[in-house]
């Protein structure tokens, strides 16, 4: 029986998550610009092809997540595919900027307060985000 993450769970992953990025990302930055954690287009393609990829190739997880013991997964039971990865992040994130975070915060008070504990993002992406580890899947 799969049992829904709610938003104090993944609020704690994404800090995690976000611990994790800026100490690596700010590494690489002091050794290719001199500067820790320089805002530029390189960082922040890293940053979101990490949220694409990583849950994409590990069932779902990302550092956070895994530490978390939560993931994301299809609502369609199958494999999560790049294409909902991409929706998730790339277009999630465009309308949570193109609304200035007001959909962010509706996103928030959707995870605490339905019963499925799906976001905005999640509705996009056809995923959600639970407690169970997941089965073998073949590559």
């Amino acid at each position: 029986m799969e049992r829904n993450a709610g938003f104090w769970i993944r609020l704690g992953a994404i800090l995690v998550d976000g611990i994790f990025l800026s100490i690596t990302l700010g590494f690489l930055s002091y050794i290719l610009f001199g500067v820790f954690l320089d805002d530029n287009f390189f960082l922040d393609t890293l940053n979101l092809v990490y949220f694409i990829i990583l849950p994409f190739v590990w069932y779902g997880y990302t550092i956070g997540k895994k530490a978390f013991g939560i993931r994301i997964v299809s609502i369609h039971g199958n494999k999560l595919g790049l294409g909902q990865m991409i929706l998730r992040e790339l277009v999630g994130g465009i309308i949570y900027a193109l609304t200035f975070g007001i959909g962010a915060i509706i996103s928030a008070f959707m995870v605490g307060m339905r019963p499925d504990k799906r976001s905005i993002h999640d509705f996009i992406a056809g995923t959600y985000v639970i407690y169970e580890k997941p089965e073998t899947y073949e590559l």
